[in-house]
């Protein structure tokens, strides 16, 4: 009560405290141009709306947003000459993000590098799908961290930052135990890359791991980095919406959003005008493009999927389709291949097929991931179809396109996988038959479906005995398959000197099959009495000798293109054609 009778006292007495607006007068009222300079500061300094990003109140592309601050200088975010260095690890897809993440450093006034002993930025560009990718980039974090160390002295220390799927899925772990790193940028984050590395600068670790409904990276032209230079990667979509119970993907690289329609077109014609004599098409389920940007794509008109099909999101209504683009793309240029990954089974209608068929560019090779050949499987993973809907779509697909060429994934020991479901997987191999496979043993990885519905309980030494017989197979079945090309006439874009002989070289049929033959003069596509070198990003007309499960081997004939194949020759033309180069033997 002594307490409180001294704290009243205290309070009532009117000599006892100073009032505020005293207190404020005598600290801030030295002089009024001290004032007026401190208020201008105050004024031009951050404000809150400088700490978050509202959602716009209009339909308002992320291309007209600026990663822009006022309070930093106006050059405080320029690279000034610093020497970037990439690693790039996983799929096309974090191919195409280094070359987006490059473009928007490079405005900013960075170098790059090709050597790690030069860089003042080193950026991990990140895989997420299996644990095997990430404990490789664990693995080469301290291999840098200590390069880092012995650099802390010098006058440009080096920065390290992570980006793309492993940054979104492991920020705290990349964070708290990584201590000497610098920058975390998700996928879709790149744009605010140089302000991330001048916050590094500072001396502080800078992340931004926010997924957007927007970011398509529409506006943003990549620099396409290809040693030969006759191939790139397109990026045409970005996210996933089909939520497979064992996939990251949806929880790294968010929510399905397509770029425009204008923008691809713009950049494949970009390509085509540098030389490039063939694209890929990338995203995470390229096949289910779906372009709404402008008001007259809208419409009410389902999506269309493969005969027995389903999917755990409604369909979705408008929007320029996969179709649509793929013919709007074959027709920029027919000397230009066009191939497309990664696609899922459902979104294979007739007539993406059907366009495939007839445009002679398009090639005629299909990604058809599976998965497993078990319905029951099938079913677990969320897949929406079963083994006799997925096969009744590869009959019609070889219908339409007879001499297509198929590839496909496979997960050995997925959650409940039993020994009778292994021998329908291997049973579909052998039933399919792929010219290329991509097959691993099940990782589980965390915030997936499987990960909180499910159990792994395929004990690791028995998937991995069950992966090494889905390989056998898988091989088997491909050596059938590509020796029946022998004797046939492939068309191959030439990539350059086999890795063997300097006195041969290697290229990609349109089936997407290594092709090997010797380096010499062939005859030109213009007058078959001339004779031409055969360079990189040359067409050729190969004679297929002889094959494995892995390669053809084969000796260049003349020099072709896409679109004289998909001319008609004249009839004896053809004739002698016919009797001295039989053509593909569909399988």
């Amino acid at each position: 009560m002594k307490q409180f009778k001294n704290l009243s006292t205290l309070f009532s007495s009117p000599h006892a405290w100073t009032p505020f607006r005293s207190l404020q007068v005598r600290l801030c009222c030295h002089s009024n141009e001290k004032r007026k300079t401190f208020t201008t500061k105050i004024s031009s300094g951050p404000s809150f709306s400088d700490f978050i990003r509202g959602v716009p109140s209009t339909k308002e592309s992320v291309a007209d947003k600026k990663y822009k601050h006022e309070y930093f200088p106006d050059d405080v975010e320029m690279g000034n000459s610093r020497k970037v260095y990439f690693e790039t690890y996983g799929c096309q897809m974090n191919v195409n993000d280094t070359e987006i993440a490059w473009s928007i450093l490079q405005r900013n006034g960075y170098q790059r590098t090709t050597y790690l002993n030069e860089a003042d930025v080193v950026l991990l560009v990140t895989c997420s799908i299996r644990e095997k990718a990430e404990q490789t980039i664990w693995n080469r974090l301290q291999e840098l961290t200590a390069m880092k160390k012995k650099r802390l002295k010098s006058r440009t220390p080096m920065k390290i930052g992570i980006l793309g799927c492993m940054a979104e899925r492991l920020k705290t772990e990349l964070l708290e135990r990584e201590k000497l790193l610098d920058v975390l940028a998700g996928p879709d984050a790149y744009r605010d890359l140089p302000r991330l590395l001048t916050v590094a600068e500072g001396g502080q670790q800078a992340s931004n791991l926010l997924l957007s409904l927007e970011e398509t990276y529409a506006d943003i032209m990549p620099v396409h980095h290809s040693a030969q230079g006759h191939s790139a990667f397109v990026s045409i979509m970005r996210g996933c919406d089909n939520m497979c119970s064992y996939c990251i993907v949806p929880f790294t690289r968010g929510r399905e959003r397509s770029r425009p329609v204008s923008s691809v077109l713009e950049e494949v014609q970009m390509l085509s005008d540098q030389g490039v004599k063939e694209v890929t098409l990338l995203g995470q389920n390229v096949n289910s493009y779906r372009d709404t940007s402008e008001e007259q794509f809208w419409g009410t008109s389902p999506t269309k999927l493969s005969h027995g099909f389903k999917t755990l999101y409604r369909a979705k209504q408008g929007g320029l389709r996969f179709s649509d683009l793929l013919d709007r793309i074959s027709q920029v240029d027919p000397n230009m291949r066009v191939r497309f990954t990664s696609p899922h089974p459902k979104d294979f209608p007739d007539e993406v097929l059907h366009l495939i068929a007839e445009r002679g560019n398009i090639c005629k090779q299909i990604h058809l991931p599976v998965q497993s050949g078990s319905s029951q499987v099938l079913k677990a993973m969320r897949r929406g179809y079963t083994r006799e809907a997925y096969l009744e779509l590869v009959q019609n697909i070889r219908s339409i396109i007879p001499e297509v060429s198929l590839s496909s994934d496979f997960i050995s020991g997925f959650c409940g996988e039993t020994e009778e479901d292994h021998q329908q997987t291997l049973s579909l191999i052998r039933e399919v038959g792929y010219n290329i496979g991509f097959l691993f043993a099940y990782s589980m990885r965390k915030k997936t479906h499987a990960f909180h519905s499910l159990q792994d309980d395929v004990p690791v030494a028995v998937k991995q005995h069950r992966l090494e017989e889905c390989i056998s197979a898988f091989r088997q079945e491909a050596a059938k398959i590509n020796a029946a090309l022998v004797g046939s006439t492939q068309l191959v874009l030439v990539e350059g000197e086999s890795k063997r002989s300097a006195k041969e070289l290697c290229g990609r049929t349109d089936g997407n099959m290594r092709v090997i033959f010797p380096r010499e003069d062939v005859a030109a596509q213009s007058a078959e009495s001339n004779t031409a070198a055969v360079n990189a990003g040359d067409y050729v007309m190969v004679k297929i000798m002889s094959s494995s499960s892995q390669s053809l081997r084969g000796q260049a004939l003349r020099h072709s293109s896409p679109m004289m194949q998909s001319q008609p020759l004249p009839r004896q033309q053809r004739d002698d054609h016919l009797a001295t180069e039989p053509t593909m033997i569909a399988t």
